[in-house]
């Protein structure tokens, strides 16, 4: 069990970093990694506490119930414990995967589980995709004079304060990727275990700047400026807000993240009358790791779960 999520707290947190905190550590290279630490590491201090609190020892704000993981395992299948080894791997390799599929699918014994995220991660992937298109394509032209110059310092607090939140939301939606593991209701060790091992690998992802898939945040436009780096923040913030309050069936952040970065950068070179060529490619690129990802959960899911390995075959 803590093998398990000790990995799965790694893997899933260096994964998704570029999400959350991607654009908040490449626009803060100037800071002390330590002090960035320290913000984004109380605030996940304070967010798990509080549904620790509420939810009497569940750390996943009800996500794991809500869709049919009510139950801790009684014993782990060697798959279980391996996906987040494969997680972590596809991580060194600057691929952003979806963590929901690939941790949350191993424990998967239903179809009906499995297709419920995957409806809502990839209308997450649409819907961000249009959002920031039509944003960008928008205002663009007024953000491009709105920020011309060195930005001012309130910009800076302004950014804290949404990335922080976003940081946030993403505890609320995501926290259940690791939790799957543990106990659904965990008691003051456990909790300080759980709390203190996410913490200090946080300490780790700042202290590399990310590390190698915070690449995949620097090699799109305009992004080490505070302010365009605030608005990519927000219109993040809004969408999560939306799948967040709906429903609470565990989602894939990495679609919408990926989404967002997507329909933002061909609006951004569609306004500068650039060559798409390029932009196409990243897009694509994006994608495709996200479906190998998928294709990946769902071999793990199918091979770790008796159930969903019978109804396969019966197909056959």
């Amino acid at each position: 069990m803590w093998l398990g999520f000790g990995l799965a707290a790694y893997s899933a947190v260096a994964n998704d970093s570029i999400q959350t905190i991607g654009t908040f550590i490449a626009s803060n290279s100037d800071k002390k990694w330590w002090v960035l630490w320290m913000f984004v590491g109380l605030i996940f201090l304070a967010t798990v506490s509080y549904s620790w609190i509420v939810f009497d020892g569940d750390v996943s704000f009800q996500r794991l119930s809500s869709k049919g993981f009510g139950e801790a395992p009684s014993e782990f299948a060697f798959l279980q414990i391996a996906a987040p080894l494969f997680l972590l791997i596809l991580t060194r390799l600057k691929m952003p995967v979806s963590t929901t599929f690939l941790l949350l699918s191993s424990f998967t014994t239903s179809t009906q589980g499995l297709t419920g995220v995957l409806q809502k991660s990839v209308s997450g992937y649409i819907i961000a995709f249009v959002v920031a298109f039509v944003v960008w394509i928008a205002l663009y032209d007024f953000l491009k004079k709105q920020f011309k110059g060195e930005p001012k310092n309130y910009w800076t607090a302004i950014q804290w304060i949404i990335s922080g939140f976003l940081w946030s939301l993403w505890i609320i939606q995501d926290a259940a990727n690791i939790a799957v593991f543990l106990p659904r209701s965990l008691n003051l060790i456990q909790f300080l275990i759980f709390s203190g091992t996410i913490f200090f690998g946080l300490g780790l992802i700042f202290f590399l700047k990310g590390d190698k898939i915070q690449q995949i945040v620097e090699e799109k436009s305009e992004v080490k400026d505070v302010r365009p780096a605030t608005i990519i923040d927000l219109v993040y913030t809004c969408i999560l807000i939306v799948f967040t309050w709906i429903n609470t069936v565990p989602m894939s952040t990495t679609w919408v993240f990926i989404g967002l970065l997507g329909g933002r950068e061909l609006a951004i070179k569609l306004r500068k009358k650039k060559d798409l060529k390029r932009t196409w490619g990243l897009i694509r690129k994006d994608l495709v790791n996200a479906l190998i990802g998928l294709a990946v959960s769902i071999i793990i899911a199918i091979a770790a779960n008796k159930e969903l390995s019978d109804l396969v075959l019966s197909y056959f």
